[in-house]
């Protein structure tokens, strides 16, 4: 709500009435000193205070409409004027109407509007004092539906100032009031039930207390009998959504993201915008590859500027672009890492792209140097080590690492990848593909036949598999050379012949013609 907004809802917005204890008609002076005071609150509104002032001398002790509506501006304007000694004490002043001078209906929508547009207030006493102030006077007022809207603008003061005692004495308070005399929730009170819930939902996902919060998000999503503001859903979502992403459950926390977005889009909460962002982020680490921004809520934000570093992220990661998507975070760093969940996962982020990256790295090697991979991936060693372990723990690698010379073994059959790799290699685009193709399979000897024959190596005489690898090159119409240290051998495409090797230490490598070679080191 703006401030024109709140300084023009009273007259226009409700229409005028009064109770049983009022006159029929309005005072004809009163009404013209209203709105000659009202005319002056743009240009002057010290001047305008003054005349407010006025309405409230010539009212007297016979409270009325006319003198309600004085004291709803001079809070106004002192709250702009940042005078809040003295709109405090006007705002006491109305509540001592609410009992009789003017309707229930008519009371209640007016501090609703004031409590409304105070809690935009930074000033977190002054808010304090204010709420606390209206709860006071509600309880000889008795309007329940006023309370529990003060209460739960007190709760979500205390869950701002991470004030968690305080909130929760609140939160007990609110549920006590949507029970039943069993001392179960009042499905009847569904509405205020999530509003409960929306505000013991985030206290309980900042405190990451995920047993109590998971309990909690079920309940909220069972309740059918209320119509909530989509604004309340929101919040409910998004914590949803943080749960299921500290879970691991990538594809309930995206679904959880992209409704909470939709809530906060309906409502025109700029909330939107930060789900958007773990939107993206549920989206990679789900390693989708669906762009985010192609559905049709989320298109016209795509382009955002807050949205677009999250854009070119997306496009880095799904490239596995891991030198663009390190640079996008460290040019966006403001943007994207100082909000605490995303950088509570941004490791997450980088070990999976990392991780891609290292698979079509080593994809065409048997044995390949630690140092080369941390080249590769910009990081140190260990790290290398750290991701290979982990790579191999959840079987993403069959491999083992030899510690002692930092080399990487990858313990999978050599035919089936010197197979997958001419695979890779089938229909050239063009000759400038070829010329920078390589097949750099190292394999020495003792470590080949080792695969082969589980350790069982005493001498070779039979190349028999070595020979079938050659035979699947002939059927992808390649022709194969077995080159062994700078000797090349007979053409065995042509010859057919079993190949044998008589030496432990030799190395050689399987290539095809027409391919560039070196070997790796």
């Amino acid at each position: 709500m703006s401030d024109s907004d709140f300084m023009c809802d009273d007259d226009e917005e409700y229409d005028l009435e009064y109770s049983e204890e009022s006159n029929s008609e309005p005072d004809v002076d009163l009404e013209n000193q209203y709105y000659n005071s009202k005319a002056l609150k743009e240009d002057d509104p010290r001047k305008a205070l003054e005349n407010f002032h006025m309405v409230l001398e010539l009212e007297g002790k016979d409270k009325g409409e006319w003198g309600f509506k004085a004291l709803k501006q001079m809070i106004k304007i002192n709250f702009k004027l940042e005078n809040y000694d003295e709109m405090m004490k006007r705002y006491k002043q109305l509540l001592t109407y609410i009992k009789s001078a003017v309707t229930r209906n008519y009371s209640e929508k007016s501090i609703n509007s004031i409590l409304d547009y105070i809690s935009t207030s930074q000033q977190m006493v002054l808010l304090q004092n204010f709420y606390e102030t209206t709860l006071e006077a509600l309880k000889e007022a008795k309007n329940e539906r006023l309370w529990f809207k003060t209460n739960t603008k007190l709760g979500k003061l205390y869950f701002d100032r991470n004030e968690y005692g305080k909130l929760k004495a609140i939160l007990k308070e609110l549920h006590n009031s949507c029970q039943t005399k069993e001392g179960e929730d009042d499905l009847k009170k569904g509405t205020q039930l999530l509003e409960i819930y929306a505000l013991e939902i985030q206290m309980h996902t900042v405190q990451k207390n995920d047993k109590k919060l998971k309990k909690l998000y079920e309940q909220s999503l069972h309740i059918k009998s209320a119509i909530p503001h989509p604004l309340i859903m929101g919040v409910i979502r998004e914590c949803g959504g943080k749960m299921h992403l500290r879970e691991g459950e990538y594809e309930k926390s995206h679904t959880d993201f992209f409704e909470a977005f939709k809530n906060y889009d309906e409502s025109g909460n700029p909330r939107r915008t930060t789900c958007l962002k773990y939107l993206v982020l549920a989206n990679m680490l789900m390693k989708s590859g669906i762009n985010p921004f192609d559905s049709q809520e989320t298109k016209p934000y795509k382009n955002d500027s807050e949205i677009l570093a999250m854009t070119n992220l997306v496009s880095a990661y799904q490239n596995n672009d891991i030198d663009e998507f390190e640079k996008i975070l460290q040019r966006n760093n403001k943007n994207i890492m100082e909000d605490p969940f995303i950088r509570e996962h941004i490791e997450d982020l980088l070990r999976n792209i990392r991780t891609q990256v290292l698979i079509k790295l080593i994809k065409p090697y048997t044995r390949i140097h630690i140092p080369f991979i941390s080249k590769e991936l910009n990081i140190m060693p260990q790290e290398v080590e750290s991701l290979l372990v982990s790579c191999i723990l959840d079987h993403t690698i069959n491999g083992r690492i030899d510690q002692v010379n930092k080399v990487l073994e990858l313990l999978v059959a050599t035919r089936k990848i010197i197979t997958t790799y001419l695979d890779s290699f089938n229909r050239p685009k063009d000759t400038r593909d070829i010329d920078n193709m390589r097949i750099n399979t190292r394999v020495t000897t003792c470590s080949f036949f080792k695969w082969l024959h589980y350790g069982h190596l005493t001498r070779v005489s039979d190349a028999a598999t070595l020979n079938d690898i050659v035979m699947d090159m002939y059927e992808y119409g390649r022709k194969g050379e077995i080159i062994c240290g700078d000797s090349v051998s007979n053409n065995l495409l042509m010859s057919k012949s079993p190949y044998s090797v008589t030496s432990d230490e030799e190395i050689y490598y399987i290539t095809t013609k027409g391919f560039s070679f070196s070997e790796l080191q």
